[in-house]
């Protein structure tokens, strides 16, 4: 993650933020307690595609969320002693990634990794639900996977990400 910070005068302060998956957003702090998040389009930085603005008391509540402090996410070895070790993952594939323009058949990802997609949440928000050994991955696409740990990893590591 790349974080930029630069003053603003008489407004607040600036923070730039853009991700390992090339998501960018900037987050304003303004003097009088006022906070605006503006996201931007993973293909143009410059064009913003939302935004909200927090008072600073619903700033603080949205930080201790994001910051764990409201609620703390079950261990996750007990949810996989549940799930007899299988686990549903949601990862976005990355930019210059492997499997990118690539179907789920050519990088085989079943036989290879012992690795099922269970959905694929598409760039324009299409939902692709069961998606078929023809469906093609492309960077942005998030991917809905389930296996045991170690080979979502793997799959993550070697296929997903750049």
């Amino acid at each position: 993650m790349n974080c930029r910070e630069s003053e603003l005068p008489g407004i607040g302060r600036k923070f730039e933020v853009i991700t390992k998956t090339n998501d960018k957003i900037v987050i304003v702090i303004h003097d009088d307690g006022r906070r605006e998040i503006y996201h931007f389009d993973a293909d143009d930085h410059e064009e913003s595609i939302s935004s909200v603005t927090f008072n600073d008391s619903e700033a603080r509540q949205v930080a201790a969320i994001l910051g764990g402090m409201v609620y703390k996410p079950k261990a996750l070895e007990s949810i996989e002693i549940a799930l007899n070790d299988l686990v549903i993952e949601w990862f976005k594939v990355e930019p210059g990634a492997p499997a990118v323009n690539k179907s789920i058949l050519d990088i085989d990802i079943r036989n290879e990794y012992g690795v099922t997609v269970i959905a694929i949440m598409k760039k324009n928000q299409k939902k692709v639900l069961n998606p078929g050994p023809e469906t093609r991955i492309e960077a942005g696409d998030t991917l809905v996977i389930s296996g045991e740990r170690k080979d979502l990893k793997a799959l993550i590591k070697n296929l997903l990400s750049s």
